[in-house]
């Protein structure tokens, strides 16, 4: 039996959401999308947030949305790309749940997102990588995969991380 929680880490455009919304049909549980959520309670976008109270503001209403979801059951959670930088949001992700990193190529993420060009994307992804993998429970490639193979690899691996 998985942790109460299972987080979904990894750089935008490897398949967070797409794979939030499988595990949830597939296990039952309940789904939290980290950026959503914070844009609902907040009223206003995350370039919003970050135009006008400043990223550290942010940081910390992940911090604290990490802290209330850590509290709740059978959750899969999408965190957003910067989450896992903070150690103390790790520690707390750690506390009841299974960190699941997801990665995939340069390339497939820009045909993903296409909002930023591969050599960024590959930048930005070599600078958060060790935090990335130093917070993982395990690895998960997506490049070239259905969501259900994905899901399916998740649960069986689920099963083998010392809960």
């Amino acid at each position: 039996m998985p942790k109460k929680q299972i987080y979904l880490t990894g750089f935008m455009g490897t398949g967070k959401s797409m794979i939030l919304n499988c595990l949830h049909e597939v296990c039952g549980f309940d789904k939290i999308e980290m950026d959503e959520q914070i844009v609902q309670e907040q009223g206003m976008s995350i370039p919003e947030i970050f135009e006008k109270k400043g990223e550290e503001y942010f940081r910390n209403l992940e911090t604290e949305l990490v802290k209330k979801i850590s509290a709740m059951d059978n959750i899969v959670v999408s965190c957003g790309g910067g989450t896992v930088m903070r150690q103390c949001n790790v520690d707390e992700m750690k506390k009841n749940g299974t960190i699941v990193l997801l990665t995939a190529e340069p390339e497939t993420v820009y045909e993903r997102v296409k909002n930023m060009n591969p050599e960024y994307i590959k930048e930005l992804m070599e600078a958060r990588r060790p935090k990335y993998e130093a917070a993982a429970d395990f690895v998960i490639k997506t490049d070239n995969r259905t969501a259900e193979e994905i899901c399916l690899e998740i649960n069986k691996r689920l099963k083998t991380v010392d809960n």
